[in-house]
């Protein structure tokens, strides 16, 4: 019974990360689109909370679990599966506006392209659950939840406010309404509760792997932000004052000095 209710605090735990990837279509039922501008401090506030998260959460805490080779290992293997999976997906074309009318070959490669961004996500959220009911944990609703689950929660939730936006921006451009791009937005992160309920399973039962557990989430993570984040805001800063550059590297600045201090607490 304590086995199944772990399992069900972290799958809720995910499930508020994507909930909150919802939160980003706030904005568009007050304003009609977002600037580039915008866009790509957002895009680059994102990144900020990524990388903090990878280094200042699951890096460090890896690393007090195990060896940096651990460390190193796992984040190779994190980026080489993203890398796959990618490539696997990405001629891919999908219209938001097919989802519905989607048959079900359509809706596996939706929901793959989905998982290869969210899944890492999800599985830094369950690797950080792993010490949950140790001492030193905080109380939460009866549980001793690990300041590192606190933290990787909080990281993902806050990352997937802009990711939301940045998901409802084409969409309100196609003139899908407020309520369907909230659905979407949450949608898109639906991985995230079951990546974190299967790397929680796995590391809680196969301890010895937790390290490596820790270097592939930050590994896959980190790729994202240097492969789909930057490349993404710097592509919408092309007609920017040079290229977006600055509001890119400020967004990056508001995100690391956000997450920051929340990992020392």
């Amino acid at each position: 019974m304590v086995v199944f209710e772990n399992l069900v605090l972290v799958f809720v735990a995910g499930l508020v990360t994507a909930l909150a990837t919802g939160l980003g279509v706030v904005p568009f039922f007050f304003f009609d689109s977002i600037s580039d501008r915008h866009s790509v401090v957002l895009w680059g506030f994102s990144s900020g909370i990524m990388i903090s998260a990878s280094t200042f959460g699951l890096i460090q805490e890896g690393l007090a679990e195990g060896t940096p080779l651990e460390i190193g290992a796992g984040m190779a293997v994190g980026v080489v599966l993203v890398t796959l999976a990618h490539d696997v997906l990405v001629d891919a074309d999908i219209d938001p506006h097919e989802y519905e009318e989607a048959d079900f070959t359509k809706l596996v490669l939706i929901l793959g392209i989905l998982t290869v961004h969210s899944f890492p996500e999800g599985i830094a959220v369950g690797v950080s659950f792993a010490d949950l009911g140790l001492e030193g944990g905080l109380s939460v609703l009866g549980f001793t939840v690990p300041l590192l689950a606190v933290f990787m929660t909080i990281a993902i939730s806050i990352h997937n406010i802009p990711e939301g936006t940045a998901i409802s921006i084409p969409l309100r451009s196609m003139g899908v309404s407020e309520p369907k791009m909230v659905w979407w937005a949450v949608f898109s992160s639906l991985p995230q509760p079951i990546g974190a309920v299967i790397a929680f399973a796995f590391v809680s039962v196969a301890r010895t792997f937790l390290p490596f557990g820790f270097g592939f989430a930050a590994g896959a993570m980190i790729y994202l932000v240097l492969t789909e984040f930057i490349p993404e805001a710097l592509d919408l800063g092309k007609g920017l004052p040079r290229g977006g550059k600055p509001q890119l590297a400020g967004g990056i600045a508001l995100g690391v000095a956000l997450m920051v201090p929340l990992a020392f607490i």
